[in-house]
This record gives structure tokens, sequence and C-alpha cells, in this order.
């Protein structure tokens, strides 16, 4: 155990202390270990007299050393409960002698023993020890010779003593549990406010009587220990008093540590004196009697009672026995009350008067206190009004300040007091301060002494009304309910009692105390007093629940004093209690003159702010004083000249830069507008108020508007904030304005028809922003539940309300628009009404025929800003609002759209609505859900049907009551009639004098049948085709022939130089005529519209056809006399119509023969209009014509394609009848030819009339260049052609005018041609075949005439394409050349001849041209070396079934051509050109290319047959050129050969050398009968040069030339032919190279 070890160790100690001169105590101690080593426990020891006994022997020593460790032990075993009580005696005695040695440390340990004997079991319990050891602590105190440590400690230990001796006699009496009272001065808070809480908390356990309902019934008997604290009390009050204790056994002590510790048990042991009687006879007779012989001031005080520190004893004693004993000392405590007020009446040493101060200021703060003070005194008839002479002794010192020379250093100084109360720092003065510096400080300590009492006097009825409330006695200010007419609980008379008798010493002295100061802390403080007396924060405001109506007006007006200072404001009593007019004219101000909002002007208003929050459902007609003073700070905030101090609060300083000086204005205007949002919290009654006062406010304003000047500014600004106010209060009322809704209209109206116009501005602002916040309330959202309620009546009653306070809220409108004659106003009133349909048209139900009646008085109004907004609001509801009309009002809404199309006053209103009308079908046709095409299965129709079925199949599932809604009312309208209203409308203003709008309507009417038009059922189609449809186009049509055609002038746009300025006018919309004309367009093309969408619907109506017929004679009209863009616009009206249906079978024969038969009536009649007009319209028909053909190319027979092309044809001979001079003037096709050229290939004939191509074709080629009259063939023109499967074939003779010349047309006609005639059937191509190729090489022969032309080149490539395609389809077997044989015969035939006409005649020829660029020419050859290419290449190569004659031209021409540069005189050589000679040599090329053979050839019968045809030319046209060669190289003898020549021959020998002929082919050469066999021997051989043996003379003469390249080439001929015969030499490789390398 520790403790065990630790007392053995101080054993060991002592012993060694005491070993040379005290053996006794040493050999004690060493006995005292070993006893103490055989004992285990505290209570051993403390049986063991033994142990107790050493320490007891040390200490009799009373040495220093011995006594110290004796005393430490002795406290040791006293803590560890290891002492008997009965060895108390025996300690005590030792600690006595202990007391009355010198030395310090034995003083203090034997204190600190006393005060370990109290806290232990130990604790003396009879009169003796207890009255020993307390002694032994007073003994110590009163000792002079004490120190000051010592003297201390005993009277700490004196006072913890009493604490415990009481301790007990609460445990030991059985009263309740825990020490009551605040143990000494409340310590102050940083704010009053926080003085009053804590005095709230610390204080709720005394008042007894508010909790248990009576006082505690009082105990005579008494304990033991209950008396031994009765005898304490006693002595102590007889050494308070300056006597004597007998008990104790002390003659004297001072009487301030008598009075502190009686201070310390009156605080902190209520019980014992509240239940214990003798207690409380000991406080009623000996310490009050006491107190108040102390409290005297009428006699010198001498003494230790004249002292401050006594005095301040004596104050607080009585003030802890008026806080906690008042109810049962009453008559003393109102002794002590009139004697503390008396001292500050009296001229007595200021400190003195700051503890009195002091004292009160407590009672104040206090809210129990004070309670029970005017319960007890105020309230009692027979009792003096001390809290009232509090209230009024503060007061007096405040006031105090008026008279003081230093009042405004006390003022400055009391400032400086809050401003360090509010941080948590304790304001000082400077070490070396003067005399008058410590005297002002001194007053201004008694004055903020006097402020706090005051206001906790404020906060504590604050807290009071508070607690009246909790417990239901007072009502809350936003109750709805009105007050009784007398309060009968306890705490809300208490209440009501204390601001009758308060209320205006308080103000009086607030008022003044805060006009006169400028420190923020003491500004916030009082505002706080103010706000605590009308309203406090997060409590129930004062006056504002009690009603105290005067207390709250009067409050109300000396705060809103400090709100604003105004550079003419002037000083007022503040005792004066102004009135509403009074206040008014404080507050008005010169707008120039500048404003300045000090810190107390910012916190004031903040304090009305948080006032006007609280008190909103109480302050009735005290609005108006509020009001005002925000209409002021409204007008500071929205001033130039305004500007703010920097402020700074307790809780947040704020840095203001100069770019932040209207954050305060900010934080204003947001605190004034949320003053007004906060409205709908409010009560009704309270809205109502409020909307008066500020109504009030706006008349007493309107009057002084009129006055020119500032004053006139500051009061519309007033209105202005007025109204403002009044819309926020609107807005924020809006689900429940109906009670003040008139009231609120009226004024604005009034406002309205004030003669100033910003006024009226301010008016129509404010109502539309009214009338659009209540209709977006949610009392209008919930219109379709209310209609949706199960039961009727509450249902029948919603929709009552909802439809009255409808027409009350848009009714003001027409009012205001009917009421003046002011345009402004009037604009406005519809400038409102716009703004609602744009935002909540929807929500409207009953309000319709008033708006629309408005709106219809609009349309004919003459100002144009009337019936421009009067046309914005109609478009806003045929856009939006169709579907919340009620069905009665539809015809309606058609009217005054109508009315609006026909105005006169601004031509685009009548534009837009037309348009609108074309809206309001839309809404309409959804009510015509059974047309007649919703049952037809094809077409339209039935695509519609599909759509809507499933759409129906989807909506089957989920059907919202929306849509049920919407059905049922579409139900309720007659479709029909109002479909048909706006049909007639649109006719009529079909007709109107101003085109834009006539062709605006004529749009519309078509479109709106176009759209819909698949639900109007038979009746009304046939109503609207006869009545509407072909009406409007007679009409047109009358009025397009009818009207004038003088040319009319623009509108005038202004003058210029005195004469007038038109607007310029189009020359195509420059007449009457022409704008009919326009409108004309505009029906056939409404008309081809529906035609196209409803033909085949059409088609089954009675007398439909009579109608067509009647448009087909209008359109043939149209296209003759008409205009260009009329005979268009007709043109398009049947094409369109024909085209759409005649791919899907809807177009029956007679409508689709009628079209073609117009088409070739009017091509055949000449037209009335000139210029490009005729060719466009015919353009137009032969564009329709092709895109007819297309779309009904399975409708066509022979005799209608006949027809067809027929038309076609006139139109080309027309053409080019018409512009013979064309193509020299311009070098262009005409447009009607470059259209049939478009068309062309649009025509192809069908697989069911595939004979009508060879009409098409021979139709065409016709235009191509043709042969003289006498060299026609005259059985081209009636032949009758044998097709394969034996049938004859007569094609069909189209009359055709002779000779019509177009090379221009013909150029473009040819790719045309050939591409048609690739596509044509195989009997039909092959019959046609002869006179293509005929056509295509009369093209190409118009070369020498016409080299610069384009036609001959493209006949070239037509010619080379169609032979292409001929010869790979016989190459590839295609079932197409399964033809009989003379067909195939003349097809070869015609290919020869047009070969050898055009390579022999026009090709390599030097042809007279000076146009052609060297590109041109380089096309040209390049064209040329095509077609060889094909011929040698393609045609003669291939496995063509060409006859042997046929073979052997084409070889013929080559070699014809080839022949070219060897057949010309060595003299004129030279003069060939250089294309010519290559030509020749390209054809040379061929020879030898068809003569040659190799192992990758497929050889074949064709191929062999060619191959022996061109090397018997070949050989002999070689032998030729090498005999001319050595000629010429005789005759020139010395000269060179022509360059031409010499390549010519050189290209031959190296061809030779190169030249493998096939066996076969080498067969036909003549050879003699030996070699003939040597090369049948040789047959195996692949490399045959059998050719060489045929011109081995001619090389043999060629061994003497004089060229060197001739004479090499010739020698490696030789050297061929040895090897041919075997009669080479050994060395072959060297003649194998020789040979390479001389190809």
């Amino acid at each position: 155990m520790a403790f065990m070890a630790v007392l053995e160790s101080d054993l060991r100690a002592l012993s060694a202390e005491a070993r040379r001169r005290y053996p006794a105590v040493k050999d004690g101690a060493e006995h005292a270990i070993l006893k103490l080593r055989s004992l285990s426990s505290p209570s051993e020891i403390a049986h063991n007299e033994d142990i107790l006994r050493i320490f007891l022997m040390a200490c009799e020593v009373r040495t220093v050393k011995l006594s110290v460790i004796g005393l430490s032990c002795l406290q040791k075993l006293i803590s560890h409960d290891a002492v008997l009580p009965s060895a108390l005696r025996e300690i005590l005695a030792t600690l006595k002698n202990h007391a009355e040695m010198a030395d310090e440390g034995v003083q203090l340990k034997t204190l600190q023993t006393i005060s370990i004997i109290f806290q232990s079991r130990l604790h003396p319990e009879n009169e003796d020890t207890m009255s020993q050891a307390l002694g032994i602590c007073l003994r110590l105190l009163e000792n002079t010779r004490s120190s000051d440590s010592v003297r201390n400690t005993a009277a700490a230990t004196f006072r913890q003593a009493v604490a415990l001796i009481f301790d007990r006699v609460v445990l030991a009496e059985s009263l309740p549990a825990g020490k009551f009272g605040f143990g000494g001065q409340l310590s102050r808070t940083s704010s009053v406010t926080g003085d009053v809480n804590r005095g709230i908390n610390l204080s709720d356990s005394l008042d007894c009587e508010s909790i248990s309902g009576g006082p505690p019934s009082m105990r005579g008997t008494l304990t033991e220990t209950g008396r031994l604290g009765l005898r304490l009390l006693e002595d102590l009050t007889s050494l308070a008093a300056g006597g004597s204790a007998a008990w104790l056994r002390v003659n004297i002590l001072p009487r301030t540590f008598a009075l502190d510790i009686i201070e310390f048990i009156l605080s902190n042991y209520v019980a014992v004196f509240r239940i214990l009687l003798p207690y409380e006879q000991a406080l009623r007779r000996q310490i009050c009697s006491l107190l108040m012989t102390s409290l005297r001031t009428n006699a010198e005080l001498e003494g230790e009672a004249g002292e401050p520190i006594f005095r301040r004893l004596v104050l607080r004693s009585v003030a802890h026995i008026i806080r906690l004993y008042s109810s049962s000392l009453i008559t003393e405590c109102e002794v002590f009350l009139s004697m503390l007020l008396k001292v500050t009446f009296l001229d007595l040493p200021l400190w003195h008067r700051i503890l009195v101060l002091e004292i009160l200021r407590g009672f104040c703060v206090e809210a129990r206190t004070l309670r029970i003070l005017f319960q007890n005194f105020d309230m009692h008839p027979k009792n003096t009004n001390v809290v009232e002479g509090m209230v009024k002794a503060l007061a007096r010192v405040v006031s105090s300040v008026q008279v003081q020379e230093s009042s405004e250093e006390s003022l400055a100084a009391v400032a400086g007091m809050f401003s360090s109360k509010a941080k948590g720092i304790e304001w000082s003065l400077d070490n070396d301060a003067s005399n008058a510096a410590v005297l002002v400080a001194s007053e201004a300590h008694a004055i903020t002494l006097a402020v706090e009492g005051l206001l906790g006097v404020v906060f504590t009825v604050a807290t009071l009304t508070d607690e009246a409330m909790d417990v239901g006695e007072l009502e809350s200010p936003r109750c709805d309910s009105d007050p009784p007419a007398k309060w009968t609980g306890k705490t809300a008379v208490l209440c009501i009692s204390m601001v009758d008798s308060l209320w205006l010493t308080i103000l009086d002295a607030l008022s003044l105390i805060l006009s006169r100061s400028q420190g923020e802390a003491i500004v916030l403080e009082i505002l706080k007093g103010y706000q605590a007396f009308t309203q406090v924060t997060q409590l129930w405001p004062a006056c504002g629940i009690l009603r105290a109506v005067e207390p709250l007006n009067s409050f109300l007006a000396s705060l809103c004093k400090f709100t604003i200072n105004f550079p003419a404001e002037t000083e007022r009593k503040s005792s004066a209690l102004p009135s509403p007019a009074s206040k008014r004219s404080e507050l008005s101000v010169e707008q120039r003159e500048s404003i300045v909002l000090t810190p107390k002007n910012v916190q004031a208003l903040r304090t009305l702010f948080n006032i006007a929050h609280r008190l909103h459902n109480v302050l009735g007609p005290s609005w108006v004083l509020v009001l005002e003073t925000l209409a002021a700070l409204d007008r500071a905030i929205n001033s130039p000249h305004a500007t703010a101090q920097e402020v700074s609060t307790p809780v947040q300083k704020f840095t203001r830069e100069l770019s932040a000086q209207y954050s305060d204005f900010n934080i204003l205007s947001s605190l004034n507008s949320q003053l007004f949002e906060s409205s709908a919290l409010m009560h009704i009654s309270a809205v109502k108020s409020l909307l008066s006062a500020l109504c009030q406010l706006s008349h007493q304003c309107m009057s002084a508007s009129s006055v020119l000047g500032p004053t006139a500014s500051q009061k519309i600004g007033s209105i202005s904030f007025s109204v403002e106010r009044i819309i926020s209060i609107i807005v924020n009322n809006a689900h429940r304005v109906e009670p003040f809704w008139d009231q609120v209209i009226s004024h604005f109206l009034e406002l309205a028809d004030n003669p100033n116009p910003h006024l009226k501005n301010m008016a129509l602002d404010a109502l539309d922003q009214s009338i659009s916040a209540v209709l977006g309330s949610d009392q209008f959202h919930d219109y379709k539940q209310s209609k949706s309620l199960e039961n009727p009546e509450k249902m029948e009653v919603t929709l009552d309300k909802l439809r009255s306070l409808e027409i009350s809220v848009i009714s003001p409108l027409k009012v205001l628009y009917f009421s003046t004659q002011s345009v402004d106003v009037r604009v406005g009133s519809l400038k409102i009404l716009l703004h609602v349909l744009e935002r909540h048209g929807e929500k409207l139900h009953y309000s319709w025929s008033n708006i629309l009646e408005m709106l219809r008085y609009v349309a004919d109004a003459s100002e144009k800003d009337l019936v421009t907004l009067g046309f914005q609001n109609l478009r806003v509801i045929m856009n939006d609002g169709l579907s919340t009309l009620p069905a009665e009002c539809l015809q309606v809404c058609i009217d005054v759209t109508g009315a609006y199309s026909a105005q006169k006053t601004e031509l685009n209103i009548s534009l837009t609505a037309v348009g609108l009308l074309w809206t309001m079908t839309d809404f309409i046709a959804k009510g015509l859900v059974n047309g007649p095409l919703e049952e037809n299965e094809t077409g339209v129709g039935s695509i519609v049907k599909q759509v809507d079925s499933e759409k129906m199949e989807g909506e089957t599932h989920s059907i919202s009551y929306n849509v049920r809604e919407h059905a049922s009312y579409i139900d309720d309208i007659d479709c029909e009639r109002l479909l048909f209203s706006v049909f007639s409308l649109l006719q009529n203003l079909g007709a109107d004098e101003r085109p834009e709008v006539r062709n605006s309507a004529v749009r519309t009417l078509f479109q709106t049948l176009g759209t819909h038009g698949q639900k109007l059922s038979e009746s009304m189609w046939e109503e609207c085709l006869w009545n509407y449809v072909f009406p409007t186009l007679d009409r047109a049509s009358h009025m397009a022939a009818t009207s004038s055609k003088d040319e009319s002038r623009g509108k005038e746009l202004g003058t210029r130089g005195g004469k007038a300025v038109h607007m310029l006018i189009h020359h195509s919309r420059n007449t009457a005529q022409k704008q009919w004309d326009e409108t004309l367009v505009l029906v056939l093309g409404g008309i081809a519209r529906i035609l196209r969408l409803f033909f085949p619907f059409f088609k089954t109506l009675s007398n439909f056809w009579s109608g067509w017929e009647s448009l087909l004679q209008f359109v043939e009209n149209s296209i003759v006399n008409g205009s260009k863009e009329v005979a268009l616009a007709a043109i398009n009206c049947l094409q369109t119509t024909v085209t759409s249906h005649s791919l899907k079978g809807h177009m029956p024969m007679p409508y689709l023969i009628s079209v073609i038969d117009v088409y070739e009536l009017v091509l055949k009649k000449p037209s009335n209009y000139g210029g490009s007009a005729p060719d466009k319209v015919k353009q137009e028909i032969l564009h329709g014509l092709g895109e007819l053909y297309v779309q009904a190319q399975g409708l066509f027979n022979n005799v209608m394609y006949t027809q067809l092309i027929a038309i076609v044809d006139l139109s080309v001979k027309q053409a080019m009848l018409t512009n013979d001079n064309f193509e020299t003037e311009f070098g262009n096709v005409p447009p009607v030819l470059r259209t049939i050229l478009e068309i062309l290939p649009l025509l192809r004939p069908t697989e069911h009339i595939s004979s009508m191509w060879l009409v098409l074709l021979r139709e065409f080629l016709q235009y191509l260049p043709r042969p003289d009259s006498h060299m026609q063939n005259e059985d081209d023109s009636q032949t009758n052609h044998e097709a394969p499967n034996g049938t004859t074939i007569t094609p069909n003779k189209v009359a055709v005018s002779p000779g019509i010349p177009s090379y221009i047309f013909a150029e473009k006609l040819v790719p045309v041609l050939v591409d048609l005639f690739l596509q044509a059937p195989a009997l039909e191509k092959y019959i046609i075949y002869p006179e293509i190729i005929q056509s295509l090489g009369r093209c190409m022969t118009t070369r020498r005439d016409n080299p610069d032309s384009a036609l001959w080149r493209l006949g070239v490539q037509a010619f080379n394409r169609i032979v292409v395609d001929y010869v790979s389809k016989l190459t590839n077997g295609d079932p197409e050349t399964t033809m009989n044989k003379p067909a195939k015969t003349r097809i070869w035939k015609e290919m020869a001849d047009v070969y050898e006409i055009f390579l022999v005649g026009y090709c390599g020829r030097a042809l007279p041209s000076n146009s052609l660029s060297s590109v041109v020419l380089e096309a040209d050859e390049s064209l040329e070396m095509s077609i060889l290419d094909i011929l040698g290449d393609k045609v003669l190569k291939s496995p063509i079934d060409a006859p042997t004659e046929v073979l052997q031209r084409l070889v013929s021409t080559l070699d014809r051509c080839a022949s070219r540069t060897c057949s010309l005189p060595v003299e004129t050589v030279e003069l060939m050109p250089p294309h010519c000679s290559r030509f020749s040599l390209t054809c040379l090329q061929k020879l030898f290319s068809l003569s040659s053979y190799s192992h990758e050839v497929d050889w074949n019968t064709t191929r062999s047959e060619v191959s022996k045809t061109s090397i018997t030319v070949l050989v002999t046209r070689c032998d030729y050129i090498l005999s001319r060669f050595l000629a010429d190289e005789i005759g020139l003898g010395e000269y060179p050969l022509p360059k031409a020549r010499l390549e010519e021959s050189i290209f031959v020998l190296q061809e030779l050398a190169r030249l493998l002929v096939h066996p076969e082919a080498a067969s036909v050469l003549s050879l003699k009968p030996r070699l003939g066999s040597a090369i049948e021997e040789n047959k195996e051989n692949d490399e045959n040069r059998s050719h060489l043996f045929v011109l081995l003379p001619s090389f043999c003469e060629l061994v003497t030339s004089r060229e060197l390249r001739i004479r090499e080439l010739v020698r490696i001929l030789l050297r061929l032919i040895a090897r041919e015969l075997a009669l080479e030499k050994l060395s072959l490789a060297e003649n194998n190279s020789s040979i390479r390398r001389h190809p």
C-alpha cells in the first residue's frame, strides 16, 4: 500500500531528525515502524494509539522541524481516516499550541490541518470543539504579529469552515440540497440583454412562490448542527456590529471580514433563512438592524464603517436581502429601498452614489427581482412604488447630463464604456489621468449604470411579457384573433401595470441619451431598448402584445426621429408625441441637399424594420408613421447626393472602401423590400391596414404632385414608393387577394386618371404587375383540379369563386380602356392585356367575351398604335389560347380576326391576321375526325387511316384527363359552321384591293384545304369546290382580264426638292393587271395542291368532270392569252395533278388524254405574248410531257406515244424555224431544243410499246446531217426489215420537213441518240443499226466542210461506242446478236463504208483550218488514232462473223491509209504535215500487227483470215516502199532523202525483222516450190519468217544503200534468211545479239 509506505518513510525521517537530541522520539518512531509493519489498513492504525502518539510526541517537542513532520503526518492520518474521533480534543490542543508558535511555516501547517479536520469525519460536533477549532483560525487572523500570508490563509480557512458548517446545517436540517444564490455580485456581460438573460437563468430556483404556489412552511426547532450554525451566525453579527463573540471567544475582529462572511452566508444559503424560523428571526432582528444602522447617511460615519469597502459590503448584503428575502421581509426591504433611493438625491461622494446605482442596476436587470418588487410594492396600494421610484431615480441621473458642464466629455466617456463592454474589455483611465478626467469618468460611470438600469427595466418587461405569452395569458402579435377587452392573467396584469407606470419616464430618458450619443455600442443598446419596448428579436414585443397604442406610437415616433438626418430638420422636443402630420413635415427635404446616413440612422432604421416585422398584425394606424419613414429612406437611397458614414458592429467590423460606400444603402433597401414581402405572413386585417396606409400616403402626395419644384418630385417619389410596395404586397398575397383587390385597383385607376404622365405610367405598370401576380397564383393553377372534384356542390362553389375572382381581375382593363380618351392610357391597358395573355392566357375561362369585345372595338380605331397592340393580343389568343376559349366565343374570335384582316390602318397586321385564320382552321379541324378519306383504303386516305389507327392504339392504354376534356370540348363545337365561316372570310379577303392581303388570303385558303382536306366530308368538299375554289378562280381570272394596265405609282415616301418621292415598284407588279396575275398564279397553285392531294377522291364526286373541263379550258386560255407567269402556273397545275397520280394508277385515261390534247392544241396555236415568254412556256410544256410520260408510261399505247413524239417533233421544227439564225448570233442551242434534249432520254418506250423505239430514233435521226436528195437510198424510206424470228416490221412514217440543217443541235443530239440506241431492245436495235451507222458516218464526214465543228468528233466517238458495243456482244456471244445473216452483213457493210470513207478521205489529211490550236490538233490526232486502234485491235482481231469481203475491205482501207507517205513524189513528201506521216506509219503498224503471230494470241478463224489477207497486202506494201526508197535514193544522188521517207523505210525493215507469221498465213505467200517444201518441213517451228524470202530481192538491192542504218538492218534480215535456210554460221549467238541491238 502506498499510504503505508509513505507513513513508514515519514517515521524514518522523524527518527533520523530526533536521533541526537530526542532519543525518546527516536525510539518511539522506530517502535512505531515495527508496529506499522504489522498493520495492514488505516482502520487498524486508528485503533493502535502508538502510531498517533509518536506524532503527537514529536509535536509536543515544539521544534520547527519535528513539528512540521508531525503535523504533516497528522494530516495524512486524518485524510485517510486513520484517527478515531475521540482523539480530536488532543489534536486540537496540539494545534492550539502550535498556533502560538512564531514560525510562519508551523502556523500555515496548523491552518492546513484545521481545514482538513473540517473536511474529514473528525468534523467538530459540539460547541466546545467547534469553538476551539474556529477560535484557532480567528486568533491567527486577529494576531497582529501574524504575517499577511498567515492572516490571509486564516481568513480563507475560516470562510471554508463556515461554508462546511452551513453545508452540514443544510444536510442535518434536511433542507433542499444545493446552494441557492449568486455567491456574490453578478458579473456583467457584454450587453444589458445578456445581463437580463443571465439573471433569469441564475434566479430560476429562487422564486419558490411562483414554482410551488406559496412560501415554504417554517420550522422552529433546530438540530445540534443547526444550533451550532445559529451560534456562529449570531457571533458573526455581533462582530460585524463592532462587538465581541462570546462563543467564539474573540473580543475583536475586523467588521469588514465579519460582514463579508455574513454576506456570503446570506447569498448562498437562502433555504436556511426561508425555512428555519430561528435563522429568519436572526436575519430580521439582528442582521437587518445591523444593515439599517450601517446604511444611515445622516450622521458622519467614523472608522471602518465609513470606508468604501465596508459600504460596498453593506450595500451588497442589502441587495441580497432585497433580492432573496423581500417576500418575507416586506417592511425591511421597503426601508432598504427607500434608503437606497434617498442616496441618489443626497450630495454624497460620487463613489457612494455609484455603489448604490450598481445595486439599482442589478435589480433592474433581474427579471424575477423586479417582478417581485413590483408585485409587492408598486401593485400594493399600501406600499411605496419602489420600482417607479427606481426608474425615476435612474432617469434623473441620465437627465443630469444636460446640466453638467462636462456633458460632452461625459457622453463620450459613456460611449467609450459601452464600446469597451461590447468588446468584452474593461474600460480604464490612464495612470496619469488628472482629477478632472477621473471626475468625468466617474460621472460617466454613473450615467452608464443609470442607462443600463433603464434598459434592464425595458428588457425585463419584455421578458415578463414573453413569460405571460408562454403560459397563455397573452396572445402573440401574429395571432389572428382580436384581443380581449381586459387582460386577467396575473403576469399580464403585471406587465400592463409596469408599462403604464414606466413607459413615459423610460422614453424620455432613452430618447435624451440617444439624441446626445454618437457611440455605436451605446446606440445599439438603446435601440435594442426601443425594440424591446415595442418588439424583441426572438421574444414577443411588449407594447404590441399588450395593445398599448399610446406607448407604441410614442416609441415609434421617437424612433423614426432618429432614422434619417435631413439638413433642413429642426430640433424637436422628445417629450412631445408627434402626430403623423408633424412627422411628415419632419421628413420633407430638398432633393438638392445632401443626405448623410450616420451609423445611428442606419441602426435606427434596422430597429424600425425589426419592429415592423414583428408588429405587423397590431400596428394598424401606426403604419403611417413607419411608411412615411420608409418612403423618406427610399428617396434617400435613390438620391445621388446621399452618402453613408462608416458603420461597424460589435460582431463584425466592415472595412469600407470608397467603391463600397453604398453597401449600407443596399442592405437597407433589401430590408425595405423584405418587410413588404413578409406581408404574406400577416393577418388579412393587417394587410388591409398596411394597404390603407399606403393608399393614404399616396393620396396625400397626389395633390401636391401637380406643383412644380423639388417638393413635387419628393411627392412623386413617395407615390412611387407606395405603388411599389402595394405591388409587392399584391405579389406576396396573390393567394388571398379577394378582400383587398378592389381597394388596390380603385387606387390604381384613380392614379391612372391623373394628368401627370409619370403617375399614369406608374399606375399602368402597377396594374400590369398586380394582375399578372394574381393570375400567376396557385388558385388559378388549380382550376382543372377544381373541375375534377367528385363533389358537385364543392366544385360549383369553387368555380363560382374563381369566376368572380377572374372577372374582377380582368374587368379593370376594359373599364380603363373605355373610361378614358387618352391614347396613352388605352395603349397601356392593351399592353397590360398583352402581358396577361402571354403569361397567363391559358388560365382564363370566364373573361373571354369581355376581352374579345374590347379587341373588336380596337380593330376599328384610327390610331396605329392601338390597332397594333390590339392585334398583338389577338395573335396571342389565336396562337396559344384557342383551347381555353369557350365554344360560344370561337365565332366571335373568328369575326375579330376578320376585322383585323380587313382593317386598312396597317398592312402587316392584315397579312398576319390572315395567317391567324389558318391557325383557327387547324384548331377547328381537330373536331373533323370522320372525313370520307378516313375510310378510303387507297391513296392519301389510307395513310391517314394508318397513322390514326396507330395513334389510337397507343392512346387507348393511357388516356389522360386533359385529352378527355379536350375531346369533350371539341364535341361541343359546330366545326363545319366555323370552318365555312373561315372559308367565307378568306374568300372575301381574296378580293381585297390590296394585293398582299388577297394573295395571303388565297394562299391560306388553299393551304388549309390541303392540310385538313382528309377530314372534310363529301358534302363539305362539294360545297368547297363549287362555292369557294372554282368561284375564287373565276373571280381572279375576271379581275386579271379586266383590271387596268396603266402603271401605278408607289407609296409616297416624302419630298425632295419640292417634288414627291415615291417607292419604286418592280416592273412585274407595276400595274393592277400584273398584280391580279400574281393572285391568279396563287389560285392555280392552290388548286394544283388540292388536286395533287385529293384527286382520287375528287374523281368520285358527281359533276367533277365538268369542273375538270372548265379547268382545262381555263388552262388553255391562260397559256394562249395570259401572261407568262399565269401560263406557267396553269401548266404546273395540270402537270402536278397528272404526275402525282399517274404512277399510282389513280389517273383515268380520259383525264390523261385530255391533258395531252391540251398541250398539243396549245403548241399548235400562236401565243399572244412576245419576247422569250413563248419559249419559256414551251419549255415548261415539254418538261411536263417528259415528266408525264415518266410517271404514266404504263398507261401509254402506240397511238398516245406517237402523239407524244409528234408533239415533240412539232416543237423541234417550230424552234428551228423561228430560231434559224440563233446559232450564228449566239452559237448556242435554242432553249426549246435544249429542253427537248433534256427530256429525250426520258422518252424511252417501255416494253409493251417497244416497237416505238424505231419511231423515236428515226424521228430524231432526221435532224442529223443527211445526204443530198439524189444520194439518198430510196430503200431506206420504205424498207421492211425482217426480224430474226421471221416477222416483218414496218416502221411508222412520220412526216418530216426536208432539210433543216442545224449542226449545233446535231452536236447535242448525237450523244443522246447513241445513249438511247444502246438502251434499245435487240430487235429494234438491229433494225435501226444501219441507219444509225449511216447517220454517224455523215456526221463524221462533216470534217472536211467544217473541221472546227465538234459534230464530226462527236460522230467519231459515238461510232466508236457503237462498234465496240457491237463487237463486244459478238465476242461474248450475247443473245441479242442472234439475228439473220443478211442483217449482220448489212451492218458490217455499213461499218466498212464508214471506215473506208472516213479513214481514207478524212483522216491523215492536211485539212484547211487556221483556228485550231495545237491542243485541239493533238486531240484530233488522238481521235484518229482511237478509231484506228478500235479497227485494228478490236474489230479485226476479234472472233467476228464478218464476211470475207468486208474483212478484205477493212484491211485494204488500212493499206490505203498506210500508202500516204510512200505514194507521194519525193519532192512533195517534205511538204506533208507531220501528223499525216504519223497516221500513215500507224496504219502500216496495224498491218504488221494484224500479220504477226505469237503464242499469246488467241488464234481463230477470223484472225487467220485477217492474217492471210493482211500478210499479202503487207508484203506487197513493203516491197513497194523499199523499191521506192531505192529509186528515190538513186534519183537524188548526193542529196539526202526526206526524213519521212527514211523513217518509213527504217520502220519497215525493223518491223520485218521482228515479224513472225503463222504458218497458215505464210501459206498464202507466193514462194518457189523448193522454198515452200522447206517451209512445210519446218512447219513445227513457230518462228516463221517466210515473208523474208519474198522480199529477198529487195534486200539484196538495198545492200548498196548510202544509209548506214539501212545497210545494218538489211544485214540483219539477210542473216535471218540464212538461219531460215539453215545456212547460218556456227556463232549464232552473235547474230541474235546483233538483232537485239538493232531492232
